[in-house]
């Protein structure tokens, strides 16, 4: 019997639910008639494409052409066949003085004191195992370096170097005091 019950229970859910989608299946006819209306006098406007133009090839002669890899390309108009640069150094001069320690780079120098004698500032340099005392005005280092400022903590340089182009320019640099590491194990 309860077989039964549940076999009548599911017929009038499934001839509700035939009947709701029965429903929703009409036509639209309504909808389809609006379409057909609005649709009338649209037509897609489409710009034609451009017309095809032929293909011409390009002379390439090379040699009438600058060459890339020269300096001088790099170097702006104003630079060139001006001579040499205001910051040129003085080779000679370098030589003249043969001073010690412009023989080492700079980053191998090492700070390592600060005096004052007078009112005259000096700092202590290690280069290897040697010791110097540098002032204001004293070359330093392999780019032309002139120490133009001594603190207690750092000394400053300014050095001239070659840029890209292959003009000299200057450069600061600073040599920070160094603590003594000899004393440490």
């Amino acid at each position: 019997m309860s077989e039964a019950m549940i076999r009548f229970g599911a017929a009038p859910l499934l001839l509700a639910a035939l009947l709701a989608v029965a429903g929703c299946a009409n036509d639209h006819e309504d909808l389809k008639a609006w379409m057909v209306e609005n649709s009338q006098n649209l037509k897609g406007r489409i710009p034609p494409l451009p017309a095809v133009k032929p293909y011409e090839p390009a002379q390439y002669d090379p040699a009438s052409l600058p060459d890339p890899f020269r300096v001088a390309k790099l170097e702006p108009e104003g630079r060139k066949g001006g001579g040499p640069s205001k910051f040129a150094p003085d080779f000679e001069a370098r030589e003249a003085r043969n001073n010690e320690l412009e023989r080492y780079p700079l980053e191998s120098l090492r700070l390592i004191g600060y005096l004052k004698i007078g009112k005259t500032p000096y700092g202590v340099v290690q280069a290897d195992q040697k010791i110097k005392q540098v002032k204001i005005g004293d070359y330093i280092g392999q780019d032309f370096g002139i120490v133009t400022d001594i603190k207690e903590s750092e000394l400053a340089v300014r050095e001239l170097v070659q840029d890209s182009a292959g003009d000299w320019v200057e450069r600061t640099n600073t040599l920070m005091l160094q603590e003594s590491t000899e004393g440490k194990k």
